[in-house]
């Protein structure tokens, strides 16, 4: 049996996440009809970053097949940029947000399944959709990792890059539950 060659697993797993993407945002649930819709969930956002990092992955293949024998310096410039760009988004979004809702959800769901998902969500999602949400994510990312080398980023600007992400969906997520409440913004003289 010939192994499937990593450009193709590219394809499919991007594949595998418009699907899910799709599927996911044709489902009318009431929590998409409130403030943030969808992007209020840290699930989906991190299934937006999967499907642009698999899809930066399949453009690299892509420029990397065309230009290759070229000799054209400028296009060789370019592919090295967009495979930084797709080194960089795996160290620093992908991987650690994708390893983070992963092991978070499957944590507290076994702990408390109404905490996360509760089985009233089970008349809108669907189980394979759920599966693909929370548990695909970790062995789609593990094959890249193992099939493709990668140049991480410097410790300090990975770190930095994630703490924004972090900090980020944290202050908009607490701006969204004070809205919710009608709860002014305190000052800094409170």
């Amino acid at each position: 049996m010939a192994l499937v060659p990593c450009q193709v697993l590219r394809v499919a797993i991007l594949l595998s996440y418009c699907s899910i993407l799709c599927n996911y945002k044709a489902i009318e649930m009431p929590s998409h009809q409130t403030y943030g819709g969808s992007w209020k969930f840290l699930t989906f956002i991190d299934l937006v970053i999967q499907a642009v990092f698999f899809g930066i992955c399949v453009l690299t293949d892509l420029s990397s097949l065309l230009t290759r024998g070229s000799g054209s310096q400028e296009q060789e410039r370019q592919l090295k940029k967009l495979i930084s760009l797709r080194d960089w988004m795996l160290a620093v979004l992908a991987f650690p947000v994708g390893i983070f809702v992963v092991a978070v959800f499957w944590i507290i769901y076994a702990y408390d399944r109404e905490m996360i998902y509760p089985k009233l969500l089970d008349n809108f999602i669907p189980g394979w959709l759920n599966h693909g949400m929370h548990t695909t994510v970790l062995p789609f990312i593990l094959i890249e990792m193992r099939t493709s080398h990668h140049a991480y980023p410097s410790r300090s600007s990975g770190l930095a890059a994630i703490c924004t992400f972090s900090v980020g969906y944290i202050l908009w997520f607490r701006s969204r539950e004070l809205r919710k409440r009608g709860t002014p913004e305190p000052s800094l003289m409170d």
